[in-house]
């Protein structure tokens, strides 16, 4: 049941924002009471929807339970009862989609980091088949890639990369894909045939700003160094990598991608931002996790989600139990948005469930 007070509240607040935009907000507030406004457009438009539904439904009924109805009108109530029915359920289905909390971080851009786990150099290979599995993925959306720091694996792909996934929406759409990425394939170098099976893992953090995260300058250690090339190569002969270590959380950031050393610190903190925002927010949410497992599972790194068989073309995410043979398609990116899709509505079910 959608609660009545709740609402109620709702179509409050929107009355008070329409009227006071109007009137003429204070200039430092009329952005973010428009933006609030926008927000809350749909939710009401979603109510209107959902009341006109619920009312018709309850005129119907009251056409039946009235003795006093003649036949040929209850005849025809007893016709339209079914889709009013389904349209009530319907619109009250998607008006709690609407009422669901929004990840505050949803339209964030986002960093993306994949890393070669157990399997070798057919691990490094796989980070890179999925590097570019993403970079296509965002081709077909319109966001922009920037790679922030990369090493790359002895016989190609990657041992790690890091990059910048730029556009509205981008975490929301990627922040399912978290987690260790396994593959089962025959290497190249196999001469027997026999399939192998390795793994990489993949972090999706929300990009933070510096308004979303503080960061004092004394809890930081900076060290320049200079930038390791691939096999000797465009090795810089200035101390232009920087490697910034968090000291309370210990965690470091190596970036040596750009040339210049104070384009690699801005690139280092804009990564240590947003791990130092998704380690606060994976904190806020923790006690919540360890109540209750989402159909999704727990987000945790360390959990295998997704299951990549080259041999049979098929790829399984386990959270949801789907199932496909697109494997070409979803290496593409063009199959992505299916499983993701999938993943998003598991992850609202559960969190409607959550709310009942």
């Amino acid at each position: 049941m959608l609660p009545p007070d709740k609402l109620a509240g709702i179509l409050q607040r929107h009355d008070i924002l329409t009227a006071t935009l109007a009137a003429g907000a204070e200039p430092e507030a009329f952005v973010s009471l428009s933006r609030e406004l926008a927000e809350l457009d749909p939710v009401v438009a979603a109510i209107h929807a959902f009341e006109a539904a619920k009312r018709n439904a309850e005129d119907i009924e009251a056409l039946l339970a009235d003795p006093a109805t003649d036949p040929e009108m209850r005849a025809l109530a007893e016709e339209e009862r079914p889709a009013a029915i389904v349209a009530r359920e319907e619109a009250g289905r998607a008006l709690q989609l609407l009422l669901i909390p929004k990840d505050a971080a949803d339209e964030k851009s986002a960093i993306l980091e994949v890393r070669a786990g157990t399997g070798g150099d057919e691990a490094a290979l796989f980070a890179g088949d999925l590097f570019r599995m993403y970079s296509r993925y965002a081709d077909l959306k319109g966001w922009k890639v920037e790679v922030l720091s990369e090493s790359e694996g002895t016989v190609g792909g990657y041992k790690e990369v890091i990059a910048e996934i730029r556009g509205r929406g981008v975490f929301a759409r990627l922040k399912f894909e978290s987690g260790v990425h396994r593959v089962q394939r025959v290497p190249d170098t196999e001469a027997s045939g026999r399939i192998h099976t390795s793994a990489a893992t993949v972090a999706v953090l929300p990009e933070a700003e510096e308004v979303d995260i503080h960061i004092d300058e004394s809890d930081l250690k900076v060290d320049t160094m200079r930038a390791q090339g691939a096999g000797g190569q465009h090795v810089n002969k200035t101390e232009s990598a920087v490697r910034i270590t968090h000291l309370p959380t210990g965690i470091a950031v190596v970036v040596q991608d750009e040339r210049s050393q104070h384009r690699n610190r801005a690139k280092a903190m804009s990564v240590l931002r947003s791990r130092l925002f998704d380690m606060e927010r994976q904190e806020k949410t923790a006690a919540r996790a360890a109540d209750r497992r989402s159909q999704v599972g727990s987000g945790d790194r360390s959990e295998r989600i997704r299951t990549y068989n080259f041999p049979q073309g098929r790829v399984t995410d386990h959270r949801i139990g789907l199932t496909l043979y697109k494997l070409d398609e979803m290496m593409q990116g063009t199959a992505l948005d299916e499983v993701i899709d999938a993943l998003t509505a598991a992850h609202q079910a559960a969190l409607l469930a959550e709310g009942e």
